[in-house]
């Protein structure tokens, strides 16, 4: 396993990534002064992202329907919690964008090669609960939201 996003899994019969790029940032509001540098000062956390890129050939490795299954995580909207393949915890994660394109075709269009981008940003870890498994609150949310016809 390379690594887990909730209950899907980064590994070889499923979907595994080629390259892994962490950005992480750190607030500091600043003031002009006269004569000097700004004055800074330390707020806080800013945003902490991963993008995944990687290759699906599911005729030597991986499923096909794996991307659908990211998709559909994403369109979700929730919070997964993301674990190394060392076991180490990484906090509560979000699925903000899937890029994908296909080459080498079957003569039914089915693409033989997809290559993928995964884009992941870094939320409050209450955001999801101790299992993994999206909170009760967002998951009420996103129920009442759809028996009222909205969208969540």
């Amino acid at each position: 396993m390379l690594m887990a996003l909730g209950q899907f899994v980064f590994e070889i019969p499923n979907l595994t990534y080629h390259e892994l790029q962490r950005s992480t940032a750190w607030r500091h509001a600043s003031n002009s002064r006269v004569g000097a540098r700004e004055a800074t000062q330390y707020i806080g956390q800013g945003e902490d992202s991963f993008t995944l890129t990687g290759t699906l050939a599911p005729e030597v490795a991986g499923r096909a329907d794996s991307l659908q299954t990211l998709r559909a995580m994403g369109d979700a909207g929730l919070a997964y919690a993301m674990v190394s393949g060392t076991g180490r915890v990484m906090g509560a994660w979000i699925i903000t964008s899937l890029q994908e394109g296909g080459s080498a075709f079957t003569q039914d269009g089915l693409a033989r090669r997809t290559d993928f981008t995964l884009q992941l940003k870094r939320v409050d870890d209450e955001q999801v609960d101790a299992t993994g498994d999206p909170s009760a609150e967002r998951m009420a949310t996103i129920d009442n939201g759809s028996r009222m016809g909205n969208v969540a």
